[in-house]
């Protein structure tokens, strides 16, 4: 009888050492308190308790916020400016025993990076190169992290709050630059315009002709309106005549 005692123990001990791990998780085994050389996983394998104990690690890509931090630029403007971390475990046995908790230790270093990196450049830079300032940050937590056996995916700034004050100086900035492009605009429209009268001048002056034709376009398109108008075309010719009368007596 107390050999079947023995047997159901010793089957029931090893039903609870089997363990079964996803593709995504590895297991950290301490035997002993001693690290083992390999994780297990993913599968099924043995864990015989009390004498090894199972850490649980995901290889998966995982993703927090970064608290929003008080920065002010290199041209002392105070932001508030939050973010996003991306990083995966790539060598679990040290993501377990080289630090505590490598999400918290990842976050803190990410929070300070920010602020010092962010803090080094000026605010046009910040808005018009966030792209290389999210890289500069990843290659920066990235050195941290790999002694954990951590990898830092990516990093992107997600938000950047600007005071009110600072909001209505970039209005009044940008409505300034789109006043200057329509004048601008406007300049080179006028510009191109006289050029056209002066071609449609010198063709009138060697072809007196053309000027005949367009007064008849002209009584053409007053015709069509329907108007009370009277238009009396009066050849130039004719008041060049009086005027040189004129000067004569």
């Amino acid at each position: 009888m107390g050999f079947v005692v023995i047997i159901v123990i010793l089957g029931l001990y090893l039903l609870t050492s089997i363990k079964i791990l996803p593709e995504y998780e590895r297991g950290v085994i301490f035997r002993l308190g001693r690290l083992l050389p390999e994780a297990k996983g993913p599968g099924i394998f043995l864990v015989f308790a009390p004498i090894d104990r199972m850490v649980r690690v995901s290889l998966r890509q995982e993703a927090f916020e970064v608290p929003p931090q008080d920065i002010i630029t290199r041209d002392n403007v105070t932001l508030k400016v939050n973010a996003v971390v991306f990083l995966r475990v790539i060598e679990p046995r040290n993501a377990v025993v080289e630090v505590f908790d490598y999400r918290y230790q990842t976050s803190q270093f990410a929070q300070t990076t920010l602020r010092s990196v962010l803090g080094e450049v000026e605010l046009d830079e910040l808005l018009a190169h966030r792209d290389a300032l999210n890289a500069r940050i990843q290659t920066i937590l990235d050195q941290h992290t790999e002694p954990w056996g951590v990898k830092v995916a990516n990093v992107e700034v997600k938000q950047v709050d600007l005071p009110e004050s600072m909001l209505r100086a970039m209005a009044k900035q940008a409505e300034a630059e789109r006043e200057k492009r329509a004048k601008l605009i406007h300049a080179e429209g006028e510009f191109a315009a006289s050029q056209r009268l002066a071609d449609a001048a010198h063709v009138l002056a060697t072809q007196p002709t053309a000027l005949q034709l367009r007064y008849l376009q002209t009584l053409t398109e007053i015709g069509v309106e329907k108007n009370t108008t009277i238009v009396f075309p009066l050849p130039i010719d004719i008041l060049s005549g009086l005027t040189n009368f004129l000067n004569k007596e």
